[in-house]
């Protein structure tokens, strides 16, 4: 056992006599030790369950033969750090989750691990240690939360940042938000739409690292205690087996995982957090596969924000295995390869129907025949632009607009809650990207505030920062190279026309080669906007978002 290092022999006397302080026996250390690593703490509503979690899962572990040991994780609030400087720490955690977590399991030489996370940065974070660490692994999340109810509707979290464009539109009085705030997050868990957290949880099943209903059996449930225990159990299995999790993470399941991505419409966040799992697993995948995956993969699924249904509802439906065995009938995924069930892809899913056609539409009849995320590109985004084609409006796909430019995201609100955004214009918001920002932030208040005021349909925003899986309308994000680094975007001045074809992949800024040339000789790099701390060695070490905003030591 990898454990022996710090368990057996005589030089291992002293390591031993500190496992005694812990309370641990002579018939523990026998044993595996297996790390449990929560996520709980007591500011992410996603995040208050899991110490009941992480005790069904020291349960099963302990049923299994195993010796559980917890540590800790760390988890940032992206909706509580939405709109101030906090925001610029929520990308940047993925890393430290990753650095801490391969940290700990490395220095203690645990021989497996369950990792218990829930919120956005948190399961690619653990998804990467376990790539790195390489020992058989398990996840187990939280679980989603319960969708709210308002004026008898569903509702969820972004219903709430609408709300408040809505108010400031003249529309909404502040007791209707008021009534909002109270009901829309009745529950812990992971906000309730197809949001960046929901998206990585359903997709650690589709990648082979979750049980069946990971990503979907609310956090309320009994349920997902038994799950927990279940994933304690079968690390126990996996590690007697030797299955781990470069052996599961392969490059088949991350084209199953990009597969299941476009039909479920997840988080183009995804395209940010799927290329960095995979290249900690030794993995390239490189974006511009999406679009051909796209082209051949069908939306069949419209949950909030891009329709009416909920996370509880794709449960009720089958889940995420019901949607991967809608897939099957087409031929789209790699069935043979092994997952952390102990089992492959196509004995995983086999018998899983759909049971609601409203909510997992059938391959037959999609939502569209093409995937829910597009990634364009043009000469205002060489690289690549990220945008969630499935919660566009019909109207928006095809668009021409001024261009009207913000250097951060605090001037492009203020903007657009003073009316001086109108029908027909393009925001662009810049100088927000990995290295920019530092830290890539999230754009939910602006997005939330142009549909707020009633501009959904007819305004679009494009950025070097990046969306919330909130976010909703045509937000085009991830533009690289960014400004930061003298990206075109960098070069775009108040007025200039730019043209978006979603259905074509394309972004443009109607402006010559001859002028962009010109413009970019007279750019001149900004000033770095913070200098010292975590964010300056971030800033400093980080790739570009078409990379996955990966670190990589120059």
């Amino acid at each position: 056992m990898k454990s022996d290092a710090v368990k057996v022999g005589m030089q291992q006397a002293p390591h031993r006599s500190l496992l005694r302080a812990l309370g641990m026996t002579d018939e523990e250390m026998k044993k595996p030790l297996v790390g449990i690593v929560s996520s709980y703490n007591e500011i992410v509503p996603g995040h208050m369950n899991l110490d009941k979690i992480v005790q069904a899962v020291k349960l099963g572990v302990a049923m299994a033969g195993g010796t559980p040991v917890m540590f800790p994780a760390i988890a940032v609030c992206d909706g509580i750090a939405m709109g101030h400087v906090g925001m610029k720490y929520s990308l940047v955690t993925r890393d430290l989750i990753a650095d801490s977590t391969e940290a700990m399991a490395m220095a203690h030489q645990f021989d497996a691990l369950v990792m218990v996370p829930n919120c956005d940065k948190n399961v690619p974070g653990l998804l990467m240690a376990a790539a790195r660490v390489n020992v058989p692994t398990v996840f187990v999340s939280g679980g989603p939360m319960l969708a709210g109810h308002v004026k008898g509707e569903k509702r969820s979290l972004s219903s709430m940042f609408e709300a408040v464009g809505s108010y400031a539109a003249g529309t909404m009085t502040e007791e209707d938000v008021r009534e909002f705030e109270n009901k829309v997050c009745p529950t812990c868990g992971s906000c309730s739409g197809m949001y960046t957290a929901n998206s990585m949880n359903c997709l650690t099943e589709v990648l082979g690292m979750g049980l069946k209903g990971n990503g979907t059996i609310p956090a309320v449930y009994s349920e997902r205690i038994q799950l927990a225990k279940h994933a304690g159990m079968k690390v126990m299995e996996l590690l007697e087996k030797n299955i781990r999790p470069r052996d599961i993470m392969t490059e088949k399941a991350f084209l199953n995982a990009m597969t299941v991505d476009m039909a479920l419409g997840c988080s183009t966040n995804s395209m940010l957090h799927l290329p960095a799992i995979a290249h900690e697993a030794g993995v390239d995948l490189n974006l511009d596969i999406a679009n051909e995956i796209s082209a051949k993969t069908p939306n069949l699924c419209h949950l909030a924000p891009a329709g009416h249904t909920y996370i509880e509802e794709l449960n009720e439906a089958g889940g995420v295995y019901a949607v991967m065995n809608e897939l099957n009938k087409k031929g789209l995924l790699y069935t043979d390869i092994i997952t952390a069930t102990g089992k492959t892809v196509g004995e995983n899913i086999a018998g899983c129907v759909n049971k609601n056609p409203n909510v997992i539409r059938p391959v037959e009849n999609p939502y569209s025949q093409t995937g829910g995320i597009a990634i364009l590109k043009g000469n205002l985004a060489p690289n690549t632009a990220v945008v969630k084609r499935s919660a566009v409006c019909d109207e928006m796909l095809v668009h021409e607009g001024p261009a009207r430019v913000f250097e951060c995201e605090e001037d492009a609100i203020a903007a657009i809650k003073g009316g001086k955004i109108v029908a027909g214009d393009v925001v662009v918001i810049r100088y927000e990207g990995p290295k920019g920002g530092p830290g890539m932030r999230e754009m939910l208040n602006p997005t939330s505030a142009i549909a707020g005021m009633g501009l959904g349909s007819s305004v679009a925003l494009i950025t070097d920062g990046r969306f919330s899986g909130a976010s909703r309308g045509a937000s085009i994000g991830h533009v690289c190279p960014e400004a930061a680094v003298g990206g075109p975007i960098a070069l775009v001045e108040e007025g200039d026309l730019i043209k978006i074809n979603i259905p074509e992949n394309k972004l443009e800024l109607a402006v010559s080669d001859e002028e962009l040339a010109k413009r970019k000789a007279a750019w001149t790099p900004r000033e770095p906007k913070i200098t010292t701390g975590y964010l300056a060695r971030y800033a400093a070490l980080v790739t570009d978002s078409s990379r996955g905003a990966v670190l990589e030591v120059k």
